[in-house]
């Protein structure tokens, strides 16, 4: 049987701080099949764009969408950061079905497992409420450090709506288990963070996130082995996660952004090379 085209999606953070119909802007105008979008600040220091209290600005992403064909495929982020409630982003999740957003990026900095899996639930039911999927991003140097970890919860939820978000560089920096990702059920994922990175010179938290942050690299142009993990997960849409500050700064987004696109599409058509040489 023939799978469907890959899908690629804008990430946010390849070109972080972009106003939300610039964008989208570029990437319909890049080659793009969607966008994504964060809705919740992460930083400090980011710019904020008010999207659960500004109409106009509503409108005028919904607007962006239509004119440049180029629909939302998951917004940032609920994160469950100790004293949050779920129902604060219950704005949020509608503003982000409003949009026609699929998926909700969640993360969970919960060390109590128990806790962690009801806190999960609760965002899992207010994504319904909406439409959409949650999807429990694993990282590192957060209490949700790894794949295992991040199955659990999503398993223990028993939502059909939760799934886990597989970064690439985080699966590969918390050494998470090819078997694992190969034995979770299908279902389980929705969409894939896809990026490269170089060579792990540090494990430090601040080395981590510096590289997580602005130092990644388009697939096939870094040191992860990616071919196998790409190759357990179903063929669900690609974020393309791929933050470089330096790159980013010599070409500009527009031209970093067509850039990662088309060094991802090497990827994969090297990646299909080698499979039909495999099978002679």
């Amino acid at each position: 049987m023939t799978q469907a085209a890959r899908q690629f999606s804008l990430a946010y953070l390849a070109i972080p701080g972009t106003p939300p119909r610039r964008m989208i802007q570029i990437a319909g105008e890049t080659g793009y099949d969607f966008v994504s979008l964060r809705l919740a600040p992460v930083t400090p220091d980011e710019p904020r764009y008010p999207f659960t209290t500004d109409r106009t600005l509503v409108a005028d992403v919904v607007d962006a969408l239509d004119e440049y064909g180029v629909p939302l495929l998951d917004v940032e982020l609920v994160r469950t950061d100790p004293g949050t409630k779920v129902a604060e982003f219950t704005a949020f999740a509608e503003v982000a079905a409003e949009m026609g957003a699929r998926h909700v990026v969640t993360q969970v900095p919960e060390p109590d497992p128990a806790h962690a899996v009801e806190l999960f639930e609760e965002v899992c039911d207010l994504a319904k409420s909406c439409g959409m999927t949650a999807d429990l991003e694993f990282i590192p140097w957060s209490p949700t450090a790894d794949l295992d970890d991040a199955a659990r919860i999503v398993t223990q939820a028993s939502r059909p709506n939760g799934g886990v978000l597989v970064d690439t560089l985080h699966f590969a920096r918390s050494n998470s288990s090819l078997t694992r990702l190969n034995d979770l059920p299908r279902e389980m994922f929705h969409f894939v963070q896809l990026c490269d990175a170089g060579d792990q010179l540090s494990t430090s938290e601040s080395e981590l996130i510096r590289v997580a942050r602005s130092d990644r690299e388009p697939p096939g142009e870094g040191a992860i082995d990616l071919g196998p993990i790409v190759e357990a997960i179903p063929r669900v849409p690609y974020a393309l996660e791929v933050p470089n500050d330096a790159k980013r700064k010599s070409l500009g987004d527009l031209e970093y952004a067509r850039f990662v696109l088309e060094a991802t599409k090497r990827f994969f058509d090297a990646l299909d090379t080698d499979a039909r040489a495999a099978a002679g």
